[in-house]
């Protein structure tokens, strides 16, 4: 068993396989999940886990280089407020535009949050 870090072995296993670029999208619950790439469900109930709680865990084990949000995020102050207090990097496109980009990630977790707009693209960095 693991002693430190994310435990469950389905994100695990993404991470370790990450490549420079490539990509994970967090979701809400409400976000639509192309069929064709694989879905992490760790929705619990309304809210739990929440998107932050998630997102927290994973930037702790990813080395993020840049996080794309969609720009109506804006209208949800205390998602867009911690997203932009974490990271550095951060571009915006339409919603429209976002979910046709998750067509492209390495998998999606789909978290319990009910809020608006939370929802981001995190693309992996290098450690050298």
């Amino acid at each position: 068993m693991k002693r430190h870090g994310i435990l469950n072995s389905h994100i695990a296993k993404i991470l370790a396989d990450l490549g420079h670029t490539d990509t994970i999208v967090v979701a809400d619950a409400g976000l639509p999940i192309p069929s064709d790439v694989v879905k992490i469900d760790l929705a619990m109930k309304p809210g739990e886990p929440s998107f932050l709680d998630v997102v927290e865990l994973l930037k702790e084990e990813m080395v993020v280089e840049t996080v794309t949000l969609a720009e109506e995020v804006e209208a949800n102050k205390g998602v867009h407020g911690q997203m932009t207090s974490w990271f550095d990097w951060i571009q915006y496109v339409s919603h429209e535009d976002f979910k046709k980009e998750t067509h492209k990630a390495k998998a999606v977790i789909r978290t319990g949050e009910v809020t608006p707009y939370a929802n981001c693209i995190l693309h992996a960095g290098v450690i050298f």
